[in-house]
């Protein structure tokens, strides 16, 4: 029975290729071809193959059994906070943090201390609700899947929360951070009963990450 390797496409996936060619996976050579339709590679080791998948969607594939492992910004782990999955890696990759934004103008012209109720325009709802919350702030949540730059500007919120690397797509739409929820890196993840029915299996691939990140 082979084992499903899931893996985020973008950044990230191009970061880990260099981490599993030390733990000893090479893909096919189709896995690096971005214009590729496929989603299931094979790889160097017959029994693993990986998947590539929104980078969203890795935690729900290993929580729900569909891959055993995965790679998953804790971003994610966060946002989901499966209690199927357990993170026992950082991987030092991806890094980047989840913020809080608003508009370059309006930066720290409202005392969050006295406001009870604030709208907010995230991909990370549950994040954004469990920060603000810890302030005694209730939020009306915009959900959006991308371009979150934009609503302060159409009027959808004033306040964003996003993941932010370089700060330069913020700043090009305006906005300033202002608040930094936490620091991101990604994640090796695997699946609790995957971790106790194959012990041996995907304990040596733990360890084969582990050696990985030493070399």
């Amino acid at each position: 029975m082979s084992i499903v390797l899931a893996l985020p496409k973008g950044r990230i996936l191009k970061e880990a290729g260099p981490l599993l060619a030390r733990a000893g996976l090479v893909p096919e050579p189709e896995y690096t071809d971005e214009n590729s339709r496929k989603l299931r590679f094979h790889t160097s080791r017959p029994d693993v193959d990986l998947i590539r998948v929104r980078s969203f969607d890795v935690a729900t594939f290993v929580a729900f059994g569909a891959a055993e492992i995965g790679i998953c910004g804790s971003d994610v782990l966060m946002e989901f906070d499966y209690p199927e999955v357990y993170a026992p890696l950082d991987l030092g990759i991806g890094e980047c943090r989840i913020s809080v934004a608003e508009p370059k103008d309006d930066a720290g012209q409202t005392d969050l201390s006295r406001v009870s109720a604030i709208r907010v325009a995230s991909k990370y709802p549950n994040t954004a609700r469990r920060h603000f919350a810890r302030r005694g702030i209730q939020t009306e949540m915009v959900e959006l899947s991308g371009a979150m730059e934009l609503a302060p500007g159409l009027g959808l919120s004033r306040i964003i929360v996003d993941l932010v690397q370089t700060g330069s797509t913020l700043k090009a739409n305006g906005l300033v951070e202002t608040d930094v929820i936490a620091q991101i890196s990604s994640k090796l993840i695997v699946n609790r009963v995957a971790l106790k029915t194959r012990p041996d299996e995907i304990g040596a691939w733990i360890e084969a990450f582990q050696k990985a990140l030493a070399a």
